[in-house]
């Protein structure tokens, strides 16, 4: 998977997290989050079409499918983590407030799991960012806290990371994602 691919998919689920949940913010701060989330999405858009034509070291050692085996089993397991938690805490723990909070932590650890499946260490960052949120927002939840504050913590700041990593990788410069796990770095001579 490609440095552009991914920055593809993380920006579209990064803007979905900001738009689902910066509305339960008070007004006009969510819908200001909204506006940035949306103008970066816009630049990913247009920094993945300027590289597009752009053969990178990363694009040519690209092997094999896109949804490898692995990376399949990976989504799979988080589907069917999301919906299983979702079913728990809107049925017998009425706490459907924590909802976006239990899906952060899922997408946070299937970032971490990925970052092995696809050989990405710079996943494992990111993923056990979005997990902390994620654990944060179900704390939140857990505790009474407001709406917006579990908005926050477990829905607009997993995609402002999400937002930021995908913008970072958008250019699909290798260098940025480090050597994949188990190999070596190459000297720069």
């Amino acid at each position: 998977m490609t440095a552009q691919s991914r920055s593809l998919i993380g920006s579209v689920f990064g803007l979905i997290f900001v738009l689902a949940n910066a509305g339960a913010l008070p007004q006009p701060v969510g819908a200001m989050l909204q506006a940035i989330a949306l103008a970066v999405f816009v630049a990913i858009l247009l920094t993945l079409r300027r590289h597009a034509g752009r053969s990178s070291a990363q694009a040519r050692r690209a092997t094999g499918p896109l949804f490898r085996r692995g990376f399949r089993m990976v989504v799979a397991g988080e589907l069917v983590a999301v919906a299983a938690g979702l079913v728990v805490l809107n049925g017998p723990l009425d706490a459907p407030q924590a909802g976006v909070a239990w899906i952060s932590l899922v997408v946070g650890l299937h970032f971490v799991a990925l970052a092995f499946t696809l050989r990405q260490p710079f996943l494992h960052a990111l993923g056990a960012a979005i997990a902390t949120c994620g654990a944060a927002g179900l704390v939140l939840a857990a505790t009474g806290a407001s709406n917006a504050a579990i908005a926050t913590i477990a829905g607009v700041l997993p995609g402002a990371l999400l937002l930021g990593a995908s913008l970072r990788g958008a250019t699909g410069d290798p260098g940025r994602a480090g050597p994949p796990i188990g190999r070596a770095p190459r000297e720069v001579v």
